[in-house]
């Protein structure tokens, strides 16, 4: 009979036996050792742990224990935590509507010891002595009896799938999954901080992090969980608004992966991979980030629990905030700012660890609507822009403040002016006098090759791609110029007619101002019809339909799009492309160190529009190590 054929009678409907609902339920939370561990984890954590010891044997297979100095479980109390739907962390149903513990569905102990040898011993601060309850698998009753422990709990796993083989031949080498066992365990360590970590793996260390109580030591955990490289190219960030708080680390943008392996994000300690969180921090890297490429962060959300729901997966690692757009913009506009206040000076300060942490405030804080980078380039506006140049030889940097914001055009011709040819006198103008305080990209000292310039800082050789620099510059003047002038649209001469669901039709007339604002005129047919009247001037070249699909798509999933922003940038860019300076183009001194100036005061200029990097730093130590000097 094929598959797809309908059986000639039906089965009837009727209950599962007992040991087959256990081990369904067990596949829901077990599926290899370092779901166990996780489980053991919360639960050790939930209990008040302040340390934490982990024995793992092939890769946690043939054993798991976990010792922790935690509350402890009454005697009386320890066959009922391997119950199913049996736990102390929820009572009603207004608990579960505000859920501040990590484990809350009391599945996990049950679920472990139907497809484990499960021994679990426990004392509480009260108690005379320890108590142990002993199960093997789940055809064998729970067995109490008196023990030895200090207070705590301690939670023995061996034989995992002994009584599975179906499930077990599924799982990895000891290597594979001892690597997926370790990552949870550095998840929760980043989590809890005020708690320490001791792992051992057949018997050697692997794993020690002693409790972190102030900033020096929370940055030294980082490191040790994501590697020093991460914090030595992280941003240190934290701000609260409208009841969210967000802190932790935000890797620059040239410190990417190939893979997503680096991003930790938390939601009141618990560790979540969210698609609005992942959206809202793409959106952040957007400009900066090279094609393909990956950020890193270690990030922390602390909000209400009565406005976020985590009893969304059975796993716990999706949520669900109750204002996502704003929680959105929030964390949009919160990265995208600290993203655009780097400068080279924060890229030359010490590691994040003794970094002063940014606290943006205002629009930087996140005040954002659904146009994402316009509200973001129009609360630039607000102050008065400055534009740099260069006062003579050796007159040193002197920013010229401008009432006005430059017009597209003038931000597009500015430089093309800048960079005309200069009488060939003036290639032989001396480099500026280096009294006083240097500059964090310091003096120009030559030109390489019509491509690089070489400059002279305090701690030595600065390398500087000068096209890409000047491509940066040129692009964020223009984006400004944009936002202060707004979107003019074109009207079509033919309007377009868009089918759409009711859903989509409903969402564009309600955010009909919105696309108003970027040049978009909508106007609806029918129930699911819409009509393209006018589309911004500078996208007359796009695909309108299929943009404004995807933008009505990207509203209904996160509640906010930027791929209207993003076409104009894609446009801004190449514009910006095309009015910088190009390789092979001579430069006097001073226009080199102009353009030094002006990297140092623009928005992102350690990338250029694509994302690759515009200078590098080469210390004297780099130097010496080329030469072997000192050895």
């Amino acid at each position: 009979m094929s598959q797809f054929e309908e059986p000639a009678v039906l089965p009837r409907i009727q209950l599962l036996s007992p040991r087959l609902a256990n081990q369904i339920a067990a596949g829901e939370v077990v599926e290899r050792p370092a779901s166990v561990i996780k489980e053991l984890l919360e639960n050790s954590l939930d209990a008040g742990a302040r340390r934490i010891d982990i024995e793992i044997e092939q890769g946690g297979i043939k054993l798991l224990r976990v010792r922790d100095d935690g509350g402890g479980i009454p005697a009386d109390d320890l066959p009922l935590a391997l119950a199913r739907h049996a736990t102390s962390k929820i009572r009603e149903l207004e608990d579960l509507e505000r859920v501040m513990s990590l484990g809350f569905r009391g599945e996990a102990l049950a679920s472990i010891s139907s497809v484990a040898r499960l021994t679990l011993t426990s004392r509480t601060r009260d108690a005379e002595q320890a108590w142990q309850v002993e199960t093997e698998g789940r055809d064998m009753a729970p067995r109490v009896q008196p023990a030895a422990h200090p207070v705590g709990t301690s939670v023995e796993v061996r034989d995992l799938f002994f009584n599975t083989p179906a499930r077990r031949k599924f799982l990895r080498a000891e290597k594979t999954e001892f690597d997926h066992l370790q990552e949870v365990i550095k998840r929760l360590a980043l989590a809890r901080f005020d708690v320490a970590f001791h792992l051992r793996h057949n018997g050697k260390s692997v794993l020690a992090l002693h409790e972190a109580p102030d900033e020096v030591a929370r940055a030294r955990r980082v490191a040790s969980v994501c590697g020093p490289a991460f914090l030595e190219q992280a941003l240190p960030i934290e701000i609260e608004r409208n009841g969210l708080h967000l802190w932790g680390w935000v890797g620059l943008p040239t410190f990417s992966r190939s893979q997503a392996d680096l991003q930790y994000f938390y939601v009141n300690g618990r560790m979540v991979r969210d698609k609005l969180v992942a959206h809202a921090v793409r959106q952040a890297y957007r400009d900066v980030l090279y094609n393909g490429r990956h950020p890193t962060f270690v990030l922390f959300l602390e909000v209400d629990p009565a406005v976020v729901d985590v009893n969304v997966h059975p796993t716990k690692h999706e949520v669900r905030f109750r204002d996502s757009r704003m929680v959105h913009d929030f964390l949009y506009g919160t990265l995208h700012r600290a993203l655009g206040e780097v400068r080279p000076e924060d890229q030359l300060a010490p590691p994040a660890a003794t970094a002063a942490v940014v606290r943006p405030t205002g629009a930087a804080a996140g005040e954002f609507g659904p146009q994402g980078e316009m509200s973001l380039a129009g609360s630039v506006l607000e102050q008065p822009a400055a534009t740099s140049s260069w006062r003579g030889t050796g007159g040193g940097y002197v920013p010229t403040p401008r009432e006005t914001p430059p017009s597209l055009a003038e931000a597009q011709g500015a430089y093309r002016e800048f960079f005309s040819p200069l009488p060939d006198a003036d290639r032989s103008t001396p480099l500026p006098e280096t009294g006083g305080d240097i500059p964090p990209l310091g003096y120009a000292l030559a030109q390489l090759k019509g491509v690089y310039i070489l400059a002279e800082n305090t701690l030595g050789l600065v390398l500087v791609d000068m096209h890409a620099a000047h491509e940066r510059i040129t692009y964020e003047r223009l984006k400004t110029a944009m936002a202060s002038e707004g979107l003019r649209g074109q009207p079509l001469l033919v309007p377009e007619s868009i089918a759409v669901s009711q859903r989509e039709a409903d969402c564009a007339e309600e955010h009909g101002g919105w696309f108003q604002r970027l040049g978009f005129e909508l106007q609806r047919l029918g129930p699911e019809t819409l009509a393209i009247r006018q589309i911004p001037a500078l996208l007359k070249q796009a695909e309108a339909t299929q943009l404004v699909r995807d933008v009505l798509s990207d509203l209904l999933e996160y509640g906010t799009s930027d791929r209207i922003q993003a076409h104009l940038n894609e446009l801004l860019a190449t514009m910006a492309c095309h009015g910088a300076v190009r390789a092979n183009r001579r430069l006097t001194i001073p226009e080199m160190n102009a353009l030094l100036r002006d990297m140092e005061h623009t928005e992102r200029s350690g990338q250029c529009n694509h994302g690759r990097p515009t200078w590098t730093q080469l210390g004297m130590d780099d130097l010496d190590k080329l030469f072997l000097r000192g050895r």
